[in-house]
């Protein structure tokens, strides 16, 4: 007992330890971002925090295309979701319960593109996107991102449990596919859908690197590329940087806390599929 005793302890603050490494960085952040600028770079300045300034925070507002860079991850994050849970669900929906030629070389396909970098196809979806003009577009921003092949295989998954009686029943009633698919298959994977929903908005809206080649303008840029534009004239600003961090942060962090059930859901059963 004692040396159980012994090893939970042991356990325990290496975990308390781990935290403290793991959140350390946000709360430097937090610290950082309530500082003036002069205060920063100060060799005064100590990791307690000393000042309540909301220069930083009013300059990431009044001073920057914060607003915009909202509009375009929310809007590009929506529509990124909405069309690959969309197109992930028919796609899913033929491969699972359709008979047609090739069925297995398409979900073979699908299976495959899990062995490709997403870093290979930069270059060709860079040259494809500048030679249809959608540089700088949220067009170029979210065509690109459309391709989730998690989303397809967990569908499939799920779809191939759903009993065949109730796709016979709902046959004999005169239903069609559509109907099948929406009626029968969506409403009975719910909650896989809404957790493939939030998992999906929230890896569009953490995207940094193809938006940021592919946009060049702040006014199409999303909020992780836009906080690289906040400078001044000497340099790097890091409390206005650390502002405008944790106001880009703040959605997906509030998303996390009211979803986190659902959200730990996603992330498991893509671990699972990609195990």
């Amino acid at each position: 007992m004692r040396a159980r005793t012994l090893a939970n302890a042991a356990l325990t603050a290496l975990a308390l330890i781990a935290a403290a490494i793991w959140f350390f960085p946000i709360y430097w952040a937090f610290v950082t971002a309530f500082r003036s600028e002069d205060r920063v770079v100060s060799a005064a300045g100590g990791v307690i925090p000393d000042e309540f300034n909301l220069s930083a925070f009013a300059n990431a507002l009044f001073n920057t295309r914060l607003m915009t860079w909202y509009v375009n991850s929310v809007g590009t994050a929506l529509i990124i979701t909405l069309v690959v849970l969309v197109t992930g669900a028919m796609c899913a929906y033929a491969l699972s319960q359709m008979r047609f030629p090739g069925r297995r070389l398409v979900y073979a396909i699908v299976l495959a593109s899990f062995m490709v970098p997403a870093q290979a196809l930069v270059v060709s979806q860079f040259i494809l996107m500048n030679r249809l003009g959608f540089i700088n577009t949220w067009a170029g921003i979210i065509l690109p991102q459309l391709i989730v092949p998690i989303v397809i295989i967990v569908y499939k998954q799920f779809f191939d449990a759903v009993p065949k009686e109730m796709r016979e029943a709902v046959v004999l009633d005169g239903g069609g596919d559509i109907t099948l698919l929406v009626r029968v298959y969506i409403p009975l994977n719910w909650g896989i859908t809404t957790a493939l929903a939030i998992i999906t908005f929230i890896t569009a809206w953490n995207a940094f690197f193809w938006p940021f080649l592919v946009t060049t303008s702040e006014n199409v840029m999303t909020i992780p590329v836009g906080i690289t534009q906040v400078n001044d004239s000497f340099g790097v600003a890091y409390a206005r940087l650390m502002a405008v961090a944790l106001l880009a942060a703040a959605p997906v962090a509030l998303a996390y806390l009211v979803f986190q059930r659902r959200v730990t859901e996603a992330v498991m059963i893509s671990a699972g599929v990609k195990g």
